[in-house]
Parts: structure tokens; sequence; C-alpha cells
């Protein structure tokens, strides 16, 4: 069934950091259409990115920290700033037990990366009928839902996104390097939960200023 009410995730991020300037720009388009933003672990100093995570819950957003890194202690230590930053949501980290158990305790979503994650930028490796399994391997483990680097795969993105969402039955996040309407199409195709947009914005993919183009995405992404 196809969904008419996809989420999009404002990441206040550029090249896998959080910009130095994102309460400014969260300033800008805090009564723009989209529900939920989200940082990076890297770019801004903890007592910035609580203030920040705050004021945006005060505004009525969700939010999202994710955190792109792939050791276990690296991993824990993202949820655990999370936590500390009252974040809604903890994406990406590869899936550890340890971290999944942690997050449950806290009440906080978890939303792990799935398949092979290395690099930064990150980039997907692995073959699409064992990363469901895997996705749903952690679903029996209590996470949330999938976050999914659809677009930073080796292998054919498009083939990825249309098969995998279908047989997981949990949210997934498509998450990095959506640019273009055509992706937006194909994301939409897949009905997937949510997508990210972080970089696109800054590079003015869909627009001028960020409310513009959050309010053109938001439009486009749920006309049905």
């Amino acid at each position: 069934m196809k969904n008419c009410n996809i989420e999009l995730i404002v990441m206040l991020t550029h090249n896998d950091r959080t910009i130095a300037n994102a309460c400014e720009i969260f300033e800008q388009c805090k009564n723009s259409k989209a529900k939920f933003y989200g940082l990076k672990e890297r770019g801004l100093p903890l007592e910035e990115m609580k203030s920040l995570f705050g004021y945006m819950k005060a505004c009525g957003k969700k939010t999202v920290l994710e955190v792109v890194k792939y050791t276990e202690k690296e991993c824990m230590e993202g949820a655990k700033t999370a936590i500390e930053c009252g974040a809604d949501i903890l994406m990406g980290t590869l899936f550890f037990d340890s971290v999944n158990e942690f997050c449950k305790q806290n009440n906080l979503k978890y939303v792990p990366f799935i398949g092979k994650v290395t690099s930064h930028p990150s980039i997907l490796e692995g073959i699409i009928e064992t990363m469901i399994d895997e996705a749903n391997n952690y679903l029996e483990k209590g996470v949330y839902g999938l976050s999914l680097l659809g677009y930073r795969y080796t292998g054919n993105s498009e083939k990825l996104i249309q098969n995998f969402i279908p047989q997981v039955n949990a949210p997934v996040c498509v998450a990095g390097s959506i640019n273009s309407y055509k992706r937006l199409d194909e994301v939409k195709s897949a009905s997937a939960w949510a997508f990210t947009i972080g970089g696109a914005f800054f590079e003015n993919k869909f627009g001028e200023t960020h409310n513009e183009q959050i309010n053109k995405v938001c439009e486009y992404i749920n006309s049905c």
C-alpha cells in the first residue's frame, strides 16, 4: 500500500558533520512542515547540541541523533550522547546487542544501519537478501527500525530500496544522498517510513532557502 505520509528528517549536517550554524538554520525553518530534525554526533560541542535539541523539542519537533561510527565503543558513546541530549531516536551505528539493550533500557528508539557500512561519507555494501534477513533478525531483538543507506550502496540503489522496504515490517529510513526529485520518487514508490536530507539543502538542490526547500519536499513527497 502506498504511504502518503512519509516523514522528512531534516539533517542540519553536511559532509557527515553538524554545521557550525545549526542553531541559526533551525531558527529560520522551525515553522516549516517537517516534523523531524537531526544532528550528527560531531561538529558541535555537547552543550550546544543539548541546547539545540531542547529547543527543537520545545518547538514541537521530534529529534534524531545520527551516529556514523563503527566500533562497539564508539557506538555506545553515541547512544549515551543521544540520551544526554534528550534525542527521541538514535539513528546509525552498526548494530551491537549492547547498544540495543542500552537503548531499550532508556526508551530510546534505535534505528541502526543495515549491511556492511564503512568510510566517511558512508559506503554500503552487501547482498540485498542478506540485508533483509539481517534486518528481520534485528527486529526480533527489538530495534525500532532500520537505517538504509540506499544511495550510498555500491550496487543497484533503486533495486535495493524497492526490494528491501516491502520485506521489512518496521520503519525504514532511507538515509543519505537524496538530492533529486527522481530519488524522491523512488523513496515514495517504495513507501519508506522516512528519509533524510542534509547536504542537498545546503547545496540548494530543491530551491533557495532551507524553509522553502523543506516545504517543497514535504509537499512533493506526500502528494498522493
